[in-house]
């Protein structure tokens, strides 16, 4: 057993130059044969009996399923101030959002067939410990039925710091805590020019992932009026750390332009002998002044830049990787097309090519319009000129193109491209699941039957 503290951070020495914090971003710089894909995805856990949040601790509960994995499949507990919080084995691991969410954060691995073999086993796994318990989990962009009230809450101390925070920023901080869940996929960059080019055209696309991908209409057992509820609360959270950033698309931008951007937002926490610090009010750039009333007196080390990092919210994140932050979580297809989309259009050079060319002239003001547009309206939205179902099918032309020419061929003889498959009949159709599970909604299926319906 693991216990989470922050004495391995106790000699790192101080930063000494702000170089160093931009260093850290190019040193995820890496051949092209180097290249992985790192898949998260996030689900509810629920009694079936009564369709229920499943709650933290109890007989059926989510310490009882990470209890069952920890023992039945030999995972590394990890606890936190005597809370077992997360476990971990072979590169991957399993970790809990603020409202309980079971976030699988995949090893890197090189294929998307090798990516949809882990994310089966593990959800094998999950079955294999919550049957038994008659616990389920159900892949959606938000809790369809469950008030704020209802969720767990993961009793992790940096979590206690951001609810404490997130309703100064905005009105849905705490939703998108507690009643939210995604799936994302974390790519690689060769060089600067390489990472600012997939973050340019990742970026602008975002919109078009989240129209595909969208899977929460529900709210408190109720229409909510959005495709993507998930992506509406994100536009509600907090400004100074979500959103399209447009300076991404500024002439200057590189490792250095987004290191001034992530110095300017402000921290949540600060980490010491193992306990968390309120750092609310005070800037990275204030830490590295030994200004930081959290640590007076102290500088931050390469961690604190690393924690820092992962506290900023955009559509797309930078760390020694990119992360495509746009989709609703969903069923296990939907879980598998999100890598094989995204994969196919940056890390074939001609898909890339061609994807920039298709959004490059878009202005900052349709980028930023498309966003919510996406989250209300899905794939029959439109700003502009530009029709969301209409970009969709070039992107996926784009990303299907892309996975034909990298060739990865499984043992049978097949590529990537069957992992698109279920965004096919969305484009086809312009309906996303979100549409068909209101559909179903309104037709009468209650919480009971579409959970039975579409859990894992």
């Amino acid at each position: 057993m693991t216990q989470l503290d922050a004495s391995t951070r106790k000699d790192l020495r101080p930063i000494e130059d702000v170089a160093e914090l931009s260093d850290y971003l190019a040193s995820g710089c890496k051949p092209k044969d180097q290249w992985r894909i790192g898949t998260e995805h996030e689900k509810f856990g629920f009694l079936r009996d009564t369709t229920k949040p499943l709650p933290f601790s109890g007989d059926r509960s989510i310490q009882a399923v990470l209890e069952g994995l920890s023992a039945k499949f030999g995972w590394e507990r990890l606890e936190e101030e005597g809370n077992l919080v997360a476990l971990k084995k072979e590169g991957a691991s399993i970790t809990l959002e603020p409202g309980g969410q079971f976030e699988l954060s995949g090893a890197p691995l090189r294929t998307v067939q090798e990516t949809c073999s882990e994310v089966t086993k593990h959800l094998r796994e999950v079955e294999a410990v919550a049957g038994p318990l008659d616990v389920g989990f159900i892949g959606l962009g938000a809790a369809p039925f469950w008030t704020r009230d209802d969720m767990p809450k993961v009793p992790k101390p940096r979590y206690t710091i951001m609810r404490k925070y997130m309703p100064t920023r905005g009105d849905l901080g705490l939703d998108m805590m507690h009643r939210t869940a995604t799936v994302q996929v974390n790519l690689d960059f060769s060089s600067e020019a390489d990472m600012v080019k997939k973050f340019r055209t990742s970026l602008a696309l975002q919109p078009i992932a989240t129209a595909l991908f969208a899977n929460s209409p529900l709210t408190e057992g109720k229409p909510n009026g959005f495709r993507s509820w998930r992506a509406h609360i994100w536009t509600d959270t907090d400004p100074d750390r979500t959103g399209m950033l447009n300076f991404v698309f500024d002439d200057d931008f590189g490792f250095e332009r987004y290191r001034e951007y992530m110095l300017d937002v402000p921290m949540y926490f600060v980490w010491r002998d193992g306990e968390y610090f309120d750092a609310t009010g005070c800037s990275f750039r204030d830490f590295l002044k030994g200004e930081c009333p959290a640590a007076p007196g102290q500088l931050p080390n390469i961690e604190d830049w690393k924690d820092h990092l992962s506290t900023a919210f955009p559509e797309v994140r930078l760390k020694t990787f990119l992360e495509m932050r746009g989709a609703d979580s969903g069923s296990w297809g939907r879980i598998c097309a999100l890598p094989a989309f995204w994969v196919g259009l940056l890390y074939d050079q001609e898909s890339l090519d061609a994807a920039w060319e298709l959004v490059k002239d878009w202005t900052a003001e349709e980028r930023v319009a498309l966003r919510p547009e996406a989250a209300k309206n899905g794939m029959s939205g439109e700003v502009g000129n530009i029709r969301i179902k209409d970009v969709a099918a070039r992107a996926l032309e784009l990303s299907r193109a892309g996975l034909k020419r990298r060739a990865e061929l499984d043992a049978a003889g097949t590529d990537e491209t069957g992992f698109l498959n279920p965004l096919r009949e969305i484009v086809d159709t312009g309906q996303s699941f979100a549409c068909q599970f209101l559909r179903e909604f309104e037709e009468g299926a209650d919480a009971k039957t579409l959970f039975e319906r579409y859990a894992f």
